[in-house]
């Protein structure tokens, strides 16, 4: 039997107990919004801290959404984060241009989006597949339809979208991404800035668990 483990990402990290918490919890990477409009979003001084109490080997992820690129080096300069998330419209060569590894987030409405994504992105480290909702540019708390997933991406795929510790399981045994990410399904409830310590474990001995099914 071959196991496997997928990378689990928390996202929404808004202060540096929570990263403390989602490492604790078993999340291989913490993410930091720089999306003004985002309820989690943080600004430099906050990240930084949140990346001192990030151990190692776990990563410190920066999330934009079609952010000036004079922002983003600020942000990579000042953070220094050890991989970028761009969740707009971001071309390869801007997403490309800051000298810091990245994933590329693709919402999907159709079968073929992460394919197209992929390759209009072809040094990616992953495309993260979200939910496509109006006017939200991710962390909807919405599952999309997983069959319009390709059974074998071209580059390493993050599942997000909608996904909690009651369904991280059946989606990991049905899809067998390389990773999950999670931001609203880990919360407290009535407040998005803040996460939910057994939320957070739950989801991570979840997505452990499904690691028994064959590769």
């Amino acid at each position: 039997m071959t196991m496997f483990r997928a990378r689990i990402k928390f996202c929404g990290i808004t202060n540096a107990a929570d990263a403390r918490a989602a490492a604790n919890a078993g999340a291989d990477a913490a993410g930091m919004v720089f999306y003004p409009p985002a309820p989690v979003a943080v600004d430099s001084q906050t990240a930084q801290g949140i990346m001192q109490a990030l151990p190692p080997f776990v990563c410190g992820v920066a999330l934009f959404v079609n952010a000036d690129a004079d922002d983003v080096r600020r942000i990579v300069r000042e953070v220094s984060p050890h991989l970028l998330q761009f969740h707009g419209d971001e071309d390869a060569a801007y997403c490309q241009s800051f000298g810091v590894p990245y994933i590329k987030a693709c919402k999907v409405a159709a079968a073929g989006d992460v394919e197209k994504t992929c390759a209009a992105h072809p040094h990616a480290r992953a495309v993260l597949a979200d939910s496509k909702v109006e006017g939200a540019a991710g962390g909807s708390g919405r599952v999309f339809d997983w069959s319009l997933l390709p059974q074998r991406a071209p580059l390493p795929l993050i599942l997000a979208g909608g996904l909690t510790p009651e369904n991280v399981g059946d989606a990991l045994r049905k899809l067998k991404p390389f990773g999950v990410d999670v931001s609203s399904g880990i919360a407290e409830d009535g407040a998005r800035r803040r996460k939910n310590r057994d939320k957070m474990l739950k989801f991570a001995q979840a997505a452990r668990a499904a690691g028994n099914d064959n590769r």
